[in-house]
C-alpha cells in the first residue's frame, strides 16, 4: 500500500514569458468548462449523443502579502499598457520547502486586473496585492 504526504502549505510561482513574477500565496480559477450540443439521433429514443463543442477556460487569480516582488508586476503590467502581447507562463505548485509538487503550463496570458494593497494601520491584516489573468489553455507539465 502506498502512503502519500499532502502539503499542509503551499506555494504558487508566477513565470510569464520567462520573468519570474514571485511566489503567491493563494492560485484560484485553475479550470475549464466544456460546452456539449444535444443531438438527438432519428429512430434512437434511448438516449441523446452529448457533442462537446468548444471549451472556456477560467480566469486565474493569484494573491499574496506585498513583498519586493510587487514591483515585477508592476513592470509587466508597464508593458502590456505599451504593447498588449499574449505570452506563455508557467504556474508551480511549491510544497513549503519549495521544491515543485506539480506544474501547469499557461497559454496566452493576459492580465485582467490587478489590485494593490490597502495600507491601513488601524487593522492588523497583511497588506495583500491580486492579479488575475486570462488565458488561452492550461497543459499540465
Amino acid at each position: 500500500m502506498s502512503q502519500e504526504i499532502f502539503a499542509s502549505s503551499v506555494f504558487f510561482r508566477l513565470a510569464i514569458g520567462g520573468d519570474d513574477l514571485g511566489a503567491f500565496h493563494t492560485c484560484s480559477g485553475l479550470g475549464a468548462q466544456v460546452e456539449v450540443e444535444q443531438f438527438t439521433e432519428g429512430g434512437n429514443n434511448g438516449f441523446t449523443w452529448q457533442l462537446p463543442t468548444r471549451i472556456t477556460w477560467s480566469n486565474i487569480t493569484l494573491t499574496r502579502p506585498v513583498t519586493s516582488d510587487t514591483t515585477k508586476i508592476s513592470r509587466w503590467l508597464n508593458e502590456i499598457i505599451r504593447r498588449v502581447e499574449r505570452k506563455n507562463g508557467e504556474i508551480v505548485a511549491l510544497k513549503p520547502d519549495r521544491t515543485p509538487l506539480a506544474r501547469w503550463q499557461v497559454l496566452g496570458i493576459i492580465p485582467v486586473s490587478w489590485q494593490g494593497p490597502s495600507f491601513d494601520p488601524a487593522t492588523a491584516q497583511a497588506a495583500v496585492e491580486t492579479l488575475e489573468i486570462a488565458h488561452e489553455g492550461l497543459r499540465a507539465v
